[in-house]
């Protein structure tokens, strides 16, 4: 290959589907054939420090070195120049790879002939094209012309292949925000907006717009059912992170044995199962915000790595040495009172004064009573739509109901409530009728109460519950014995006991653990 089918050969490269590394090196290997050398190498500029990319002819602990230039005059020099330099065999400036060629492993002084070339992206050095010989005087008859043009098109090389890599990189974490945001699809259809025009509500409202101007971490706190995670959502919609991702982990839901790689990733065979390299939530949410529903159910060993991002913005994945920079905004949300869990010693105190940056109370539905037609209006409307029916009413004795029920399960429990009528009382009705809801399609009557408070009270028979226990304490007994029922009536199996009680596994876990049946 001749000088000018050297030049050709790295044209045609540049446009040609090429990993970086695989770029470099036919970068070099054309080199080779067009330039007199015994070694070469591409060095990308970083800061003060040129990296090795590819090499060929050098040891190969050369690609593991950094060349600082006030170290290295030689590199210096070409950076500094901005053109080709050819240096003289009997130069005073040290080279650089010194004992570091392949042909001459033994010698400790073995380079005769340098020559480097600035890489350059218009008139800014990005990279330095460095080869060596051992034969004295092995460039001196090269073109400078020749020399330019080979810096130019090895330049162009590396900005392309970096361009590239942005791209899949950029492309890659699309596809995962994408996969992890398909639990966002699923939600759209239920609304994103906090509804309500009571006090109650409107001071949570001004709360989000109050925090929303700062990146504070964020806990939002309240019973189940009341809406947390509509709350994370308008946090992160009215943020300046509102063009990119919110990211949901429900902690909950997570095993133990996987929760530090759900949230941080890991290299390939970090553990058994470990198959491929895997990004971690805290990376899919970079630059966007991470919301932490049942944050409370965290275990204790992952508190401190969490406190770590918090506090440092740095994560680690599983099996590897590397910390990797985030910028992440982090919501989370629980129904436990993360104080009292501090002073029973299941959640860590610092963690929990981070997460607590901003805390924002949502009310439960018997606080905002108000709201609840509003509510009722946007439900229905959304089951009509779902269901393909005509108008949907509500009868004055049903509103009356919606809005004297105790709704222990809030807002969450309306919804369903409302489902469940909307499909009952559309039973028979034609397409474009009305569809009228009374109280006998809510099924709200007292009846029911009575029938719940004697399950109650039966309950606490059942458990042993003292009749002085507090509220919390019996039901806290209630779930230690039929989670010990359930387990022993599926001889030990702890994944069909969960099913059993309606719970997934990780939480059933998490749960056994918080109330001491296992260690």
């Amino acid at each position: 290959m001749d000088r000018e089918d050297a030049l050709l050969a790295m044209a045609i490269d540049l446009t040609a589907s090429l990993a970086a590394t695989d770029r470099l090196a036919r970068l070099l290997e054309a080199l080779r054939h067009a330039v007199p050398c015994d070694a070469a190498a591409v060095l990308e500029l970083s800061g003060s420090d040129l990296v090795p990319l590819a090499t060929h002819g050098l040891a190969p602990e050369v690609l593991g070195r950094r060349f600082d230039r006030r170290e290295h005059p030689r590199l210096d020099v070409v950076v500094s120049q901005g053109r080709p330099v050819r240096f003289p065999a009997d130069s005073s400036l040290p080279d650089p790879y010194d004992g570091l060629l392949l042909v001459n492993p033994d010698a400790t002084r073995d380079v005769h002939a340098c020559m480097g070339c600035p890489l350059l992206v218009g008139e800014r050095v990005i990279g330095v094209l460095t080869a060596d010989a051992l034969e004295p005087g092995a460039f001196d008859a090269l073109d400078e012309r020749f020399l330019q043009m080979i810096g130019a098109l090895a330049g162009a090389a590396l900005h392309t292949g970096r361009l590239i890599d942005t791209v899949e990189a950029t492309s890659r974490r699309h596809q995962r925000v994408a996969h992890v945001l398909q639990h966002d699809a699923a939600l759209k259809d239920g609304g994103g907006h906090v509804i309500g025009t009571s006090d109650a509500i409107q001071r949570v409202r001004d709360e989000i717009e109050l925090v929303s101007r700062s990146d504070f971490a964020v806990l939002v706190t309240g019973e189940t059912g009341v809406g947390k995670e509509l709350v994370a959502r308008a946090v992160h919609n009215s943020s300046a992170r509102r063009d990119e991702a919110l990211i949901y982990v429900n902690c909950a839901a997570l095993p133990e044995s996987i929760v530090e790689s759900e949230l941080f990733g890991h290299l390939r065979g970090a553990f058994t199962g470990a198959n491929a390299d895997r990004a971690g939530k805290f990376e899919v949410a970079d630059k966007g915000t991470l919301f932490l529903d049942e944050v409370g159910e965290l275990p204790l060993s992952v508190q401190p790595k969490l406190l770590r991002v918090l506090q440092e913005g740095e994560i680690q994945r599983v099996g590897s040495d590397r910390a990797l920079r985030v910028d992440v905004r982090v919501v989370a949300a629980t129904n436990r009172d993360l104080a009292a869990e501090v002073q029973a010693g299941r959640f860590r105190a610092d963690l929990f004064h981070r997460l607590n940056m901003y805390p924002i109370r949502v009310p439960p539905l018997r606080e905002r009573r108000s709201d609840i037609p509003l509510l009722a209006g946007f439900f229905l409307d959304l089951y009509r739509r779902r269901l393909g029916l005509g108008p949907v009413r509500l009868t004055n004795a049903a509103r009356h109901a919606l809005t004297e029920a105790p709704w222990a399960g809030n807002v969450r429990e309306l919804d369903h409530v409302l489902g469940r009528a909307v499909l009952r009382a559309s039973a028979g009705t034609g397409r474009n009728e009305a569809t009228l809801i009374g109280p006998e399609h809510l099924q709200l009557d007292a009846s029911t109460h009575v029938a719940e408070a004697g399950a109650v009270a039966g309950a606490r028979a059942l458990h042993g519950a003292d009749a002085d226990m507090t509220l919390h304490d019996a039901v806290e007994r209630t779930k230690r014995v039929m989670i010990l029922e359930a387990v022993a009536k599926h001889d030990g199996n702890w994944a069909a006991a969960a099913r059993s009680l309606g719970m997934a596994r990780g939480n059933l876990h998490n749960m056994a653990k918080r109330l001491g049946l296992l260690g």
